[in-house]
């Protein structure tokens, strides 16, 4: 399906919006064309609250801290990853969200260990399989790869539980014009059940900056507030991916079309140049594929390096220009240095006010087991790879 072909039509406002599904083949089918979507932003709602227990903890870093002052609780840890491990690996991801020290006391069968009482909101991350005969948990304060090790603990009290899934978030598609897939769900009285579809949204020029996957099951339809034969159409659950209200800034500068400037990410707070990343990332699928260049010198602004997003904001355009896409973490950012994303090494990379960086992100783990800071590892990281880096 060519998306300039349906990104226009004979209408007093643009089409924003395609919904489009993949047949049996692979190949996309246009459902809809639409003017605007309403939910397609929506701040998570935090699980409830509950009460869990480390038990036989081992404590580490933050954890440790807190345990070191007992007449200040209750103390905040933040949002806390919880691995479950076999004898070889992470089998389970748990999140305890915005974690609180409610109190603690010796473990009864060693006092070098504490039984730790947690208020927090449980969220389950991913699971590769089930429970282990004896697991093993690790705390990380922090849920990035980053995050620092908060201790270990023999079990977790209340982790287990059987929690009921959040009821899903609608989505509203205003002034729709539905092609042939969705007239014929739109004919049927019943819910229609099958799969999910992605709805593409397009920037003023009618290219695609990002897409998300939606549920198909509709709920309602009515004529358009909009006039005309258009359509307003209610689905069900518009999925879990979708953006916080925090970031809409960052997609309406977007929807103006790719950047042309270098560093107008950096007005954004963390999360914003989070998600300017992610739209960088859907322009990179998005493009033709081109060899990877090698040899060089490229050049680095550091100035607005105050957090990881910044660090690969930063170091994308330096490498390939404003809004391309070249990692948006360590591991991705590893990745691409592998080649088939446009730069390969060995390169030199002048990093020109790298002091912002090494300061803002002294007190960011890299890689909890070398104990370098994000900065220190990304240097190390490039010039494994063979990259000449020249701080300056």
């Amino acid at each position: 399906m060519r998306i300039a072909d349906h990104a226009t039509w004979g209408r007093g406002f643009p089409v924003k919006y395609l919904l489009v599904q993949e047949d049996d083949e692979g190949v996309e089918q246009l459902w809809g064309k639409c003017v605007g979507v309403e939910g397609l932003f929506v701040d998570p709602v935090p699980p409830p609250r509950e009460v869990l227990t480390l038990r036989g903890c081992r404590p580490d870093g933050l954890l440790s801290e807190v345990l070191a002052e007992p007449d200040v609780l209750p103390r905040g840890l933040g949002d806390v990853r919880v691995e479950v491990r076999d004898e070889e690996e992470a089998v389970q991801w748990w999140t305890l969200v915005d974690a609180v020290v409610v109190a603690h006391r010796p473990h009864p069968a060693d006092p070098a260990r504490y039984d730790i009482v947690l208020g927090a909101g449980v969220r389950s991350e991913e699971s590769l399989s089930e429970l282990p005969t004896a697991p093993r948990f690790e705390l990380f304060a922090g849920t990035t790869t980053a995050a620092a090790s908060a201790g270990r603990c023999s079990a977790v009290d209340g982790l287990f539980t059987a929690r009921a899934d959040p009821a899903p978030v609608p989505l509203e598609l205003i002034g729709c014009e539905p092609a042939e897939p969705l007239l014929a769900v739109l004919r049927r009285p019943r819910r229609w059940e099958r799969d999910w579809a992605c709805l593409l949204v397009l920037d003023r020029h009618g290219a695609v900056t990002a897409s998300r996957a939606v549920g198909l099951a509709v709920t309602g339809a009515r004529p358009s507030v909009l006039g005309g034969a258009l359509v307003d159409i209610t689905l069900t659950d518009g999925g879990d991916d979708r953006p916080s209200s925090a970031v809409r800034p960052v997609w309406a500068q977007w929807y103006q079309g790719p950047p042309a400037e270098p560093n107008l990410w950096a007005s954004y707070d963390s999360p914003g140049r989070a998600a300017w990343l992610d739209l960088t990332a859907r322009g990179r699928r998005g493009s033709v594929d081109r060899p990877d260049r090698f040899g060089g010198e490229y050049h680095l602004d550091g100035r607005f390096i105050t957090d990881v997003p910044g660090l690969h904001c930063a170091i994308s355009e330096a490498l390939l220009g404003p809004g391309r896409y070249f990692g948006w973490g360590w591991d991705a950012f590893n990745d691409c240095l592998c080649g088939g994303f446009g730069v390969v090494p060995p390169f030199t990379l002048n990093w020109h006010d790298s002091g912002v960086a090494r300061r803002a992100l002294a007190d960011v783990a890299g890689n909890p087991e070398d104990g370098l800071s994000y900065f220190e590892d990304m240097v190390r990281l490039l010039e494994r790879r063979g990259v000449t880096v020249v701080l300056r």
